[in-house]
């Protein structure tokens, strides 16, 4: 496997991807039917809006008081966190690979083609060939933009003209996972995952720091021992937290580089975490909330078992889940009782739940844009 062309490597984990996504569909179990619910707290949708439906991996920028979101088509869209009003559109003239960075100025996305596309303001600031597959939204910090490729490599540029400014290229396994990544700023570090590594990365030369690894590979060939950390990464002060690929959850302090705790556990997508609890469902669907200090499990639930559970927001006292019918899940995060439950246009929520100030967004696969806020 290791001695196939460039090319076949690349849509390997493709065709694994699909193989396993029909034989999972062939044999799952029905979902877990829904509890009569009295809801225990109030929230409503406030303003919902519609793109291009996503068939890519997506991340939401959520800023101070807006959301930044691209569509399949290649539309990037800023919207008004509170009143959901259009405050700049743009097109990357293309269809995209992965969603959108931004820091509020710029934002940045990757076509299929392998173009990065930078916007300001909505307007096309430059575009260059990457001459890779990024699955992973590039992260625009420190006027420069962060890429990270489905090869593990990152490369930098500058914000302004897109000249590279370096590259750091790492061995690594020929099989790569088709899911967000981890690609995010921690004080002057970069922090990025290599395989089932959290490494952070000196921003302003592309030199390694430290890494420490979540995941430990393991099965009897190269699609069962993928373990690459899953995105976005949950931040609580200095502690990172992420998922290693169905192998592991695990959190890191990220001022020394040192890994704090480890728990082997599968699951597929991305964690979050707040001061007390990380909290993420396996690949059953069984939600678990683990001690963010220890990693010592506080409780888990089975009540909304294959119900294909997004990524998870923790949010106040409750923690939020959206499902593959595009139900949205507010769950209590003491105990993981059902608080509200609201549904969007039935779609599959596509990402995790984003928050600006007190509006919560949620987007599906059909392309729908849905805020909510408490009452």
């Amino acid at each position: 496997m290791r001695s196939l062309p460039t090319m076949a490597r690349a849509v390997l984990p493709l065709v694994a991807a699909t193989l396993l996504l029909a034989a999972c569909a062939a044999t799952k179990p029905k979902p877990q039917p829904l509890e009569p619910l009295t809801p225990k707290i109030a929230g409503r949708e406030v303003w919902n809006r519609s793109i291009d439906g996503i068939k890519f991996p997506l991340t939401v920028v959520a800023l101070r008081d807006s959301f930044v979101v691209a569509g399949g088509d290649g539309t990037v869209l800023a919207l008004e966190a509170q009143s959901g009003r259009e405050l700049w559109r743009g097109s990357a003239d293309a269809k995209l690979s992965a969603g959108v960075g931004s820091d509020g100025r710029y934002a940045a996305v990757v076509t299929r083609e392998g173009d990065l596309v930078v916007f300001e303001q909505g307007s096309i600031k430059w575009r260059k060939s990457l001459g890779v597959r990024v699955n992973t939204s590039p992260l625009v910090a420190g006027e420069r933009v962060f890429v990270l490729g489905a090869d593990r490599g990152v490369q930098a540029f500058d914000v302004i003209d897109g000249r590279k400014l370096w590259v750091l290229q790492r061995a690594g396994d020929p099989l790569t996972l088709t899911q967000t990544g981890v690609l995010a700023p921690f004080k002057d570090t970069l922090v990025v995952g290599q395989g089932p590594r959290m490494a952070g990365v000196d921003p302003l030369l592309g030199t390694l720091r430290w890494e420490a690894s979540i995941g430990s590979p393991r099965g009897a060939n190269e699609i069962e021992r993928l373990a690459d950390l899953v995105g976005p990464v949950a931040r609580v002060g200095n502690t990172l937290c992420a998922r290693s690929f169905q192998a592991a959850v695990g959190c890191v302090d990220a001022d020394k580089g040192t890994l704090l705790w480890s728990k082997n556990i599968g699951g597929t997508d991305a964690v979050s975490a707040d001061a007390q609890f990380v909290f993420g469902a396996d690949a059953s669907d069984r939600i678990t909330a683990w001690k963010t200090a220890t990693g010592e499990v506080a409780w888990s639930s089975d009540k909304l078992q294959y119900r294909g559970l997004s990524a998870p927001l923790s949010v106040g006292k409750t923690v939020v889940f959206g499902d593959e019918d595009g139900t949205v899940h507010w769950l209590s995060r003491e105990s993981g009782e059902a608080q509200l439950r609201l549904p969007t246009d039935g779609g599959a929520i596509a990402a995790a739940p984003v928050i600006s100030g007190t509006t919560m967004l949620v987007v599906t696969r059909k392309g729908g844009l849905f805020a909510f806020r408490p009452e």
